[in-house]
């Protein structure tokens, strides 16, 4: 099940997807591209991303 970012505003910007479903991984996708390439993360490795935002370490 996909989820679509907190942030992404209603306009269909820049809109990213999260599923948190599946077994041991975490996937992310562009939401404007719901059949293109996602990027699967371990569960530890998706904290340490959502860490580094959260310090301030990502400049998008």
């Amino acid at each position: 099940m996909w989820k679509k970012s907190s942030r992404s505003g209603n306009g269909g910007g820049n809109c990213v997807e999260v599923a948190t479903n599946l077994p041991g991984l975490i996937a992310v996708r562009d939401s404007k591209n719901p059949n293109g390439a996602a990027l699967v993360f371990t569960p530890s490795e998706w904290r340490a991303f959502l860490g580094g935002v959260r310090l301030g370490g990502f400049d998008g």
